[in-house]
């Protein structure tokens, strides 16, 4: 019974552990030496991909060849897509007709005219028979109910010069009159027969303006510009008087 007790008592000894024979030891290092081999490759394909700037652990991207074609396709097509709009608007461009600079833009002076005659207290002048390349560039009224009205008439001359006819009832004379406005404080220059009528010339030399001034009864008629005096008289030669036009009745001179 003691010995068994003393049996008891006495500690038990950590178990040993088994050994290990020398192939294990061989085939454990063959497995450490390979996994070190398979963690460099892994390392190294690592670094060439960042280097290559693809991510680690990506390899390439595979796509279905409908969305190959349309990848590769894109660039011949947007360029042909280009080709195409510039061929259109080349074209356009082509058969837009372009605007003369040296076109001259004139004036459908009719309407002016007509009112005039029929508001006017006054015989209105106008010009008949001019030359096709007197060209009327601008034409205006004026005027107030109950006072003086007046019609200018601008033209470009066969000889490039600009010349104007202005008409009005407005007082002619005085310094600030109708005849000193229109020919910018002209000094007297002589007179000129045109068509059996005695005008008055005026000339504003350092604005190379030429006038001829007639004053008629209850209307004074100015004829100028930068134009010559042989031009001013064949615009004033071509002044014909307007008779008013009959009730549902209009007539412009040609």
């Amino acid at each position: 019974m003691s010995e068994s007790r003393d049996a008891a008592r006495t500690p038990v000894s950590e178990a040993e552990p088994p050994e290990v024979s020398e192939t294990q030891n061989r085939e454990a290092s063959r497995a450490e030496e390979a996994s070190a081999e398979r963690s460099s490759e892994a390392s190294g394909a690592g670094g060439a991909e960042a280097a290559a700037g693809v991510p680690a652990g990506e390899g390439p991207i595979v796509v279905s060849p409908s969305v190959y074609r349309r990848l590769t396709s894109g660039v011949p097509g947007f360029a042909m897509a280009m080709l195409s709009c510039l061929v259109v608007v080349g074209f356009v461009l082509l058969v837009t007709p372009r605007r003369n600079p040296n076109a001259i833009p004139q004036a459908d002076y009719h309407g002016d005219l007509n009112g005039l005659v029929a508001i006017a207290p006054f015989t209105v002048q106008a010009p008949q028979g001019l030359d096709p390349k007197w060209y009327p560039t601008s034409s205006r009224l004026s005027g107030r109910a109950n006072g003086p009205i007046g019609w200018h008439l601008g033209y470009y001359t066969p000889g490039k010069q600009y010349a104007a006819l202005e008409e009005s009832n407005e007082r002619p004379d005085g310094s600030d009159g109708f005849v000193a406005r229109m020919t910018s404080q002209g000094k007297p220059d002589g007179s000129l027969q045109v068509a059996g009528a005695a005008w008055d010339k005026t000339l504003r030399k350092d604005k190379n303006q030429r006038s001829l001034v007639r004053r008629l009864p209850g209307v004074t008629l100015v004829v100028t510009g930068t134009a010559s005096y042989e031009e001013l008289a064949a615009l004033a030669g071509s002044l014909r008087p307007q008779p008013k036009a009959s009730p549902g009745k209009s007539e412009t001179p040609r």
